[in-house]
């Protein structure tokens, strides 16, 4: 991706062979609608092979594009929060593949993933998290606000479930012009607690609006295990309350969440139901990029490293002969020079001027807008 895209209508397959998050959990597979993954062989040989490569492509360029943004903040190039979506990668990339150009995501805070696989420049990307005025938002928004209107990507979130209202609001809007396109608002599971998010699938269900609302479920909210912080922890559940389709996906297996994405999407767009959907996955890292996760056992950061969705997939591609030595080899190296010069572009792009600071406060010039900045007098002779 020098500055281009990276490939996106892709398809993941299995990493995982035949097990599924409900087994992993111990909990009984009927009562939580998981559905059992087929056999890896099975699905990647039904699957074109371009498609599969492609799919792999866009996990790893996801993986080095994260790595190299947590060395540069190390690095004080890139300041403020940062939050990372090593581990995530299938569900990025499987939900990038199940959306249209024309849908909208909006994300939370944890989106760096989510904005190269809507079609992002992986240059603007970083340009946004080194502050730079050629950024996704001129360079004043950083990691946590991303936005981009031309790929349909609105945000970029700080605040816990922000997001949600706004997602439901956007598709109320495409509900009443009558147009044919979806919303699909991604969240963490701690969004699932607060009244928002409530009260947003209730508007949504009660008004037939066409919205995913999509929950990545790495089992740990910030430092707090799912279990320990919602009285119900399979919180694909939570839609019954409002009469809403719900489901959860293996979220390291990226043909498993194309494939339920791209249905709930759909459905969303013919029949303009919403619907939940919950990608549990396993998060790599701490919370940011500054957390050390010390509050993490031995045993969990095993199981989490062992569930590595990229490793996986590869392997999988690998056992099926649709990647060889070779070929994994050429694409690390594709992968990082697009990586490095994503970061060159970031490096050597301006920063904001500060007489820009206001220029999208409104959307139209507004009489008495105050341009004055801190060290301005606030009167002048």
């Amino acid at each position: 991706m020098t500055t281009s895209t990276p490939s996106r209508k892709t398809t993941r397959s299995a990493t995982r062979p035949s097990a599924s998050i409900a087994e992993d959990r111990g909990i009984d597979d009927a009562s939580t609608q998981t559905r059992a993954t087929a056999p890896v062989d099975a699905r990647v040989t039904a699957e074109d092979p371009d498609t599969l490569r492609g799919l792999y492509r866009d996990m790893l360029f996801v993986r080095r594009f994260e790595e190299r943004t947590a060395q540069s903040y190390q690095q004080a190039q890139i300041g403020g929060y940062c939050h990372l979506n090593l581990g995530e990668e299938a569900t990025v990339v499987g939900l990038g593949a199940a959306m249209r150009p024309t849908d909208y995501l909006f994300t939370n805070y944890r989106e760096h993933g989510y904005a190269l696989a809507k079609g992002i420049e992986p240059g603007r990307v970083m340009a946004e998290l080194y502050g730079r005025s050629t950024g996704t938002s001129k360079g004043w928004g950083g990691s946590m606000h991303m936005y981009d209107t031309a790929t349909r990507l609105l945000g970029g979130y700080a605040i816990v479930g922000g997001q949600v209202p706004l997602a439901v609001g956007a598709a109320l809007a495409i509900d009443y012009r009558g147009e044919d396109d979806v919303v699909v608002c991604q969240m963490g599971e701690g969004t699932t607690n607060i009244g928002a998010f409530h009260e947003s699938l209730n508007i949504a269900a009660l008004w037939n609006l066409p919205v995913v609302f999509l929950v990545i479920n790495n089992q740990t909210g910030m430092g707090t295990t799912v279990e320990r912080s919602s009285a119900e922890p399979d919180l694909w559940k939570r839609a019954a309350a409002y009469r809403m389709r719900g489901e959860r996906v293996d979220g390291t297996d990226v043909l498993a969440v194309r494939d339920m994405a791209g249905e709930l999407i759909e459905t969303a767009r013919r029949e303009r139901k919403p619907a939940l959907l919950e990608a549990v996955s396993y998060r790599l890292k701490g919370h940011s990029v500054v957390d050390p996760a010390k509050y993490r056992t031995e045993e969990a950061v095993s199981i989490a490293r062992s569930n590595d969705p990229v490793v996986r997939w590869r392997d999988a591609l690998l056992a099926a002969g649709v990647l060889n030595d070779g070929s994994v080899a050429a694409l690390e190296t594709e992968v990082n020079a697009e990586v490095a010069a994503a970061v060159e572009f970031a490096a050597s792009s301006p920063h904001p001027q500060p007489s820009s600071l206001f220029d999208y406060n409104y959307a139209t010039p507004v009489a008495g807008d105050s341009r004055r900045l801190p060290a301005d007098p606030l009167f002048t002779n």
